[in-house]
């Protein structure tokens, strides 16, 4: 191992890291598709702890061919392990919003759900050509709380309302058209790409860099936490307690045809 490269190890659960110059990646390692569950979660989160306090730039990867995640397992959105997935989940985000270190993505693949919330809240998101992202929550009766805060700002209500109500999947260059993206690259290069940009941003200033993005997203009285708490406490106290947010989870994971109501809440 070069002497400038370290491991990190929290005993971690599906995902690794590894630092070098102040560089750090974290490889979501869950195959075949990187779906995030509970236990993965709180892995991801106490990685995260680590490397940001000793890099300025940290990296977020997919393990595989087949995609950066396909998101946060269905099992766990069942009533009873619902609000522990929410806390493990946002528990990630609201570190990452506290953070000062700049958040690279490089997505190739499937990247859907909770994959591409947490892609897209990156500062930097490159995709690889073939890469395609997309929320499709609303398919099984529930939505995306952190796309719900996020979105809106980063590609305007209108393409906000378009990804999370209708729930379709779009490519890389769709995604770079309406902003969710960075850059787009041929799938060769993301790598060389990430690199590249991480080397950049290594010559510039880390608490200034730090300052600039928490004050962009601080703008305009824009206050990510609240947002989060108001979204993530109607998730689950009003949207999980409806027939068809309970009747689509079942849906998926009997592997079926969800029968859609018209209850409000049973």
């Amino acid at each position: 191992m070069n002497p400038s490269e370290q491991m990190v190890d929290v005993d971690s659960c599906c995902v690794g890291a590894a630092i070098k110059d102040r560089v750090a990646s974290v490889t979501l390692d869950r195959p075949p598709l990187n779906v995030m569950n509970i236990v993965m979660m709180d892995s991801l989160h106490k990685l995260i702890m680590r490397v940001a306090g000793c890099a300025d730039v940290l990296i977020f990867r997919g393990a595989g061919e087949k995609g950066f995640s396909a998101g946060v397992d269905i099992a766990d959105h069942v009533p009873e392990r619902v609000a522990a997935m929410l806390t493990a989940f946002h528990g990630i985000f609201r570190e990452l919003a506290r953070s000062n270190v700049v958040m690279v993505a490089a997505v190739h693949g499937h990247c859907l759900g909770g994959g591409c919330e947490l892609a897209t809240f990156c500062d930097f998101v490159i995709a690889s050509e073939s890469a395609t992202l997309g929320q499709p929550e609303i398919k099984l009766g529930c939505f995306p709380p952190v796309a719900m805060v996020t979105f809106p700002r980063l590609v305007g209500m209108r393409s906000a309302l378009d990804l999370i109500l209708s729930g379709r999947t779009i490519s890389a260059a769709e995604a770079k058209q309406i902003g969710l993206v960075t850059r787009v690259v041929p799938d060769s290069d993301l790598d060389q790409a990430v690199a590249s940009l991480a080397n950049h941003l290594r010559a510039l200033s880390p608490t200034v860099l730090g300052m600039a993005r928490r004050a962009l997203w601080n703008s305009d009285g824009f206050d990510f936490e609240r947002a989060l708490q108001s979204v993530e406490d109607f998730y689950l106290h009003t949207l999980m307690k409806t027939h068809d947010a309970k009747e689509g989870i079942r849906a998926f994971l009997e592997k079926r045809q969800p029968s859609w109501g018209v209850q409000t809440a049973d």
